[in-house]
């Protein structure tokens, strides 16, 4: 059974930064796309950081430059590294790996960003 478990968020002042992990586990295959979505209360999950199998990246305006995805294909993990955060940045982080046709999903670790 796949699961992907998340790890590395918390509450930061605004201007901190976060380093978010996700571990894949239960395939001996690798992930195709892996990435970052996140959540805020009363909001649609939404897209914040993707990358593919070759490295190519693709993020969210509002996150550009501020934000960098990284994977380790052979572990099946993807990070997340994130600074400069703003208190829009508040959310639960949810990963998502692609296998095939399935797609999978970690349950999420919250991030808050306050003073």
């Amino acid at each position: 059974q796949v699961q992907l478990v998340e790890s590395g968020g918390g509450l930061v002042q605004p201007g901190g930064s976060l380093r978010l992990s996700c571990a894949g586990s239960g395939t001996i295959f690798r992930f195709n796309a892996m990435g970052w979505y996140r959540q805020a209360s009363g909001k649609e999950r939404e897209s914040v950081a993707t990358i593919t199998s070759g490295g190519s990246t693709n993020y969210a305006d509002s996150v550009k430059g501020r934000f960098t995805i990284s994977r380790d294909s052979a572990k099946n993990t993807v990070y997340l590294q994130v600074n400069s955060l703003k208190s829009e940045d508040t959310a639960v982080y949810y990963c998502h790996a692609r296998l095939g046709s399935y797609d999978y999903w970690g349950r999420g670790t919250q991030v808050t960003v306050s003073s």
